[in-house]
């Protein structure tokens, strides 16, 4: 389809739904043809040649144009990373309006009340789902003293596997619903979802209580908010699209700061129940913000098998398929320290009220570890920020926490140092898959990479819980197995990189 029919079928769809498509300015060219013809207008160029002024600024245009050709390694390095995606392999900028448009004629507002409203409600929705998410190792330490006290590790393991599994799992459905419909009734329906489980779970007392409460309804729950509150910041954002999605991610972090320390400070005044309920009530005003805020921007589509089904087709991609298989042993080591860091630090001596404190230490290097590896990213390369924070969490978990043992400053070191550098693997993951596709079809293309990333999320935790029981109680070997996990991501997104720029360019910016 050419340019103008693509940009007449967009005016035409933003018509019908009452929206008006944000244009950039034109831009100024000048064809190889216009520049090589000779002047025949007689009055232009005595104008031309005697005008000091204008001769001046011609012969500095034509020093520049000369100085600023890429020599042909140059050149050939450019052309290879352009190849990303036709979405980023240009964005003009419109001086005025700081509108970029990327190569299909998408064009991004990079700003503005709405965008930015847009990232405040991702980051509220994100605290009420993604916290949650991050605080398993409360109430996983928890639960096994108490309620589930006869039941092994791996066992319980599995509940919170389920919960991180259908996280990321019913994407597969929510981010092609999220691109054909837009994301009001998702969030609508998980903020439903996710108050119903934090307050039924006061009431649970058996094992299925917690699979069916925590694991199936929470899983779902927070799978419909995350997947939209995520792929909306990419409607708003192309240059900035990393920081944007860095701050709201640390949505997350704070929810994960937040709520051990309040469990851990009323569970012995108010007990279980009545703790999560007042969770139950903050959750209530944030993603009932989150519901007002979140929104898309591109008109809405039929829902047709193009437009719903995930196609699995897009993983003979070599750079997309590599991408997924990284981002699932990320995801498959991630979740070990957040899920069990508050039973490392009880087995080895630490009262239980710096147990639960130490999942909070971990979300407060996460916070960080969300936005400023998003910062970095936009002007160093997604890739490349993801490589280097990958690498982080290795050394963290070979260097830091298995020596730890029962010192309390190596400990804490680590939960900082590992909280951060993994906190890119919640926001820079998302922006890598979606450099590698259209913006219109980011919702499928992140949906169909998490399908599989989900399966690492689901058998990691109640793996490394068989893995901590086969070693007596043990978290040698479990630590182990994370730092593989990390080993193992590292080298897929290093191919990925070396697929797009070869290995003669490592410091290229992809």
């Amino acid at each position: 389809m050419s340019t103008s029919a693509r940009l007449a079928s967009t005016s035409d769809a933003a018509g019908d739904h009452g929206l008006e498509p944000i244009r950039s300015a034109p831009q100024d060219t000048v064809t190889s043809t216009e520049k090589d013809a000779p002047i025949n207008d007689p009055e232009k160029a005595d104008t031309d040649v005697t005008d000091p002024e204008k001769h001046a600024q011609v012969g500095m245009s034509c020093q520049l144009s000369e100085q600023e050709q890429p020599t042909p390694d140059e050149s050939a390095l450019y052309r290879a990373a352009s190849t990303i995606a036709p979405s980023h392999a240009s964005a003009p900028r419109d001086p005025v309006s700081r509108v970029t448009t990327d190569a299909e004629g998408n064009t991004y507002p990079e700003g503005g009340l709405q965008a930015w409203l847009v990232v405040l409600g991702s980051f509220l929705g994100l605290f009420g789902s993604l916290g949650l998410v991050n605080t398993i190792g409360t109430f996983q330490a928890y639960i096994e003293n108490h309620q589930l006290k006869e039941y092994s590790s791996g066992s319980i393991g599995w509940i919170f596997g389920m919960f991180a599994f259908l996280t990321f799992f019913c994407g597969v459905q929510v981010g092609p619903i999220f691109d054909a419909r837009g994301p009001r009734l998702l969030v609508l329906a998980g903020s439903i979802c996710e108050m119903a489980m934090i307050i039924l779970v006061g009431f649970c007392t058996k094992y299925w209580h917690f699979m069916l409460v925590i694991g199936v309804l929470g899983g779902v729950g927070a799978s419909l908010i995350f997947t939209p509150a995520i792929s909306a910041i990419g409607h708003f954002f192309l240059e900035k699209r990393g920081v944007a999605t860095g701050i709201a991610a640390t949505g997350g972090s704070v929810g994960g700061i937040a709520f051990p320390l309040i469990m851990q400070s009323l569970f012995p005044k108010i007990g279980f129940a009545w703790a999560t309920r007042v969770v139950a009530l903050i959750c209530l005003v944030a993603l009932s913000l989150a519901n007002l805020l979140i929104r898309s921007r591109l008109p809405k589509k039929p829902f047709s098998k193009e437009n719903v089904l995930p196609d699995f087709r897009i993983f003979r991609e070599p750079r997309f398929a590599l991408t997924t298989a990284s981002v699932f042993f990320i995801e498959w080591g991630l979740f070990i320290p957040i899920s069990y860091i508050s039973s490392y630090a009880l087995s080895h001596g630490f009262n239980t009220e710096l147990s639960y404190q130490i999942v909070a230490i971990l979300n407060v290097g996460s916070f960080f570890g969300r936005w400023l590896p998003g910062f970095f990213a936009d002007f160093l390369g997604r890739f490349n920020t993801l490589i280097a924070t990958v690498a982080l969490c290795l050394l963290c978990n070979a260097c830091l926490w298995l020596p730890a043992g029962s010192s309390l400053a190596l400990l804490v070191i680590y939960a900082l140092l590992f909280g951060f550098s993994s906190g890119s693997n919640i926001s820079l993951t998302p922006v890598c898959v979606g450099q590698l596709c259209k913006t219109e079809n980011y919702g499928r293309y992140y949906a169909t990479a998490y399908t599989i990333v989900s399966f690492g999320t689901l058998t990691g935790i109640p793996i490394a819980g068989e893995i901590l029981s086969r070693c007596n109680g043990e978290y040698w070997g479990l630590i182990a197995f994370t730092t593989v996990c990390y080993a193992a991501g590292l080298a897929c997104c290093t191919a990925v990189k070396v697929i797009q720029v070869g290995w003669r360019h490592p410091m290229a910016i992809f």
